[in-house]
């Protein structure tokens, strides 16, 4: 008995040991890591000018489907803004050329793009507030800060893969439909959103629903992408969506930055597993 109770004491004291290099040493150097994955990540949404306090550079994405060649354009973004638009719709009712574009004065945010670049700061905010001088004393207190380094990272990736759902009057009552000169035709919605690493522009084309109209009406709920044949009310007219385009390129720098954010992720939970392994003496003294 007396040998068995030395083996496990001697076992404890491994395990107690190892775990002690953990927090001392492995903890900071993971933390290292995803600072310098997540800086990469940031660097990536800043995209600067040629000087260090010059404006953001443009670039340019040309629109693209890989079914009909009725929208064609190009998007320039500037950071988190569309700064110009210029689009070519040829309507299928009678091929008739529209084009439309972004006033010169008019700029317009994409919150996807703010929202998940304010989520990488917080989560390289909350990595730098436990820098090499910080010692860690239990496996708990590693494990809330990867929960939290781990919430910011998801939520900034559901923002770039998660658009939002919109009902189509929300859509027609958006400041993106003022964005534009000429004016929209009335018939006309336009919307544009994040999908993954994709830019997307969607056009919505529409007929007003004559008031003897025998169509039953039913107002469409949210979605990211509405079908032909959704009703809404605007204003005194009902209208259904007659043709939906929608166009989109991909941005390579978000592209970058999901690949980080799938990384890190991967990161923070073998952190969390390694801690884990010792949850049984998380207990005792701290070290």
């Amino acid at each position: 008995m007396a040998t068995v109770m030395a083996a496990t004491t001697a076992e404890r004291a491994v395990l107690e040991e190892e775990f002690r290099w953990l927090l001392h040493d492995e903890v900071h150097a993971v933390l290292r890591q995803l600072q310098d994955i997540l800086k990469e990540a940031s660097l990536r949404f800043t995209l600067p000018g040629s000087g260090t306090e010059g404006p953001t550079k443009q670039e340019n994405f040309i629109l693209g489907s890989c079914g009909t060649d009725q929208v064609k354009g190009v998007l320039t973004l500037q950071g988190d803004a569309l700064s110009q638009a210029d689009v070519n719709l040829k309507t299928p009712r009678n091929n008739q050329l529209l084009h439309f574009a972004f006033r010169e004065d008019k700029q317009w945010k994409l919150q996807q793009i703010q929202d998940a670049r304010n989520h990488v700061s917080q989560a390289i905010y909350l990595l730098t507030n436990r820098d090499e001088s910080y010692q860690f004393r239990t496996g708990a207190e590693v494990l809330k800060l990867m929960d939290a380094v781990m919430l910011q990272l998801t939520r900034a990736r559901n923002r770039l893969t998660t658009p939002a759902t919109l009902t189509l009057p929300e859509i027609a009552a958006s400041g993106l439909t003022r964005m534009f000169a000429p004016a929209l035709p009335s018939d006309l919605l336009v919307n544009v959103y994040i999908n993954l690493n994709k830019l997307c522009l969607t056009v919505y084309q529409l007929h007003a629903l004559q008031p003897n109209s025998s169509k039953n009406f039913r107002p469409s709920g949210g979605a990211v992408l509405h079908s032909p044949g959704a009703m809404f009310e605007w204003g005194t007219q009902r209208l259904e969506v007659s043709h939906v385009h929608k166009v989109e390129c991909v941005i390579p720098w978000l592209n970058d930055a999901l690949v980080f954010f799938t990384v890190s992720l991967q990161l923070c939970q073998q952190l969390k597993d390694k801690i884990s392994v010792f949850s049984s003496y998380w207990s005792y003294r701290p070290f």
